[in-house]
């Protein structure tokens, strides 16, 4: 008869995004993962199945509560642009904290490229659910005459995606607090 599992597995999941988002696919040994997560390694496999799995849910997980609270932040706002705004100031305020995280996203992408069909989906799903909610919003705030008429809306959101991008890697970089809000503030003034 089986043992009964002696964790929470959404507790290790979390723990195991951490080292993910800190330490990549690669530079993440099995043993880190094993300590952060609080775990033995038959626990993984019975419950994970193997490292890779273990880092598709993660990757799966990050993504979705990334995403999600994106949407809310954009949709929370009294206004589009209101609520562009807050999005972007947000992601600055949270990658700004010395504990954040990398973002386990944007890693992926870096370290797989297009390489990996299964990761690769999952990131070009949450692109286009992100795309979605930024055009979303974007058209409301150019109805409502928030941001200018002529606004390109496909670059418009392309360019919001790579501010997030940009912020989050110059987080990583040790870039202050304000100056990752000004460039946040910096991509509204341009929406202008």
């Amino acid at each position: 008869m089986a043992r009964p599992r002696e964790f929470d597995r959404d507790t290790a999941l979390a723990q195991a995004i951490a080292v993910f988002c800190e330490h990549g696919y690669e530079g993440s040994s099995t043993a880190m993962l094993l300590d952060a997560m609080a775990i033995s390694r038959q626990s993984l496999y019975d419950t994970f199945g193997d490292k890779r799995k273990l880092y598709i849910e993660a990757l799966q997980r990050y993504i979705a509560d990334s995403v999600a609270e994106q949407i809310r932040s954009l949709n929370a706002a009294p206004s589009a642009l209101k609520g562009i705004e807050a999005t972007l100031l947000a992601f600055a305020a949270k990658a700004a904290v010395a504990t954040a995280p990398g973002c386990m996203g944007l890693g992926a992408t870096c370290e797989f490229g297009r390489s990996d069909q299964e990761i690769t989906l999952l990131i070009e799903t949450a692109d286009r659910t992100l795309t979605s909610a930024f055009e979303h919003r974007l058209v409301a705030a150019k109805a409502t005459g928030e941001i200018a008429a002529d606004l390109d809306m496909r670059a418009a959101t392309d360019f919001l995606k790579a501010t997030l991008a940009g912020i989050k890697l110059a987080a990583r970089g040790g870039a202050l607090p304000e100056a990752l809000s000004g460039i946040a503030r910096m991509a509204i003034r341009s929406l202008r």
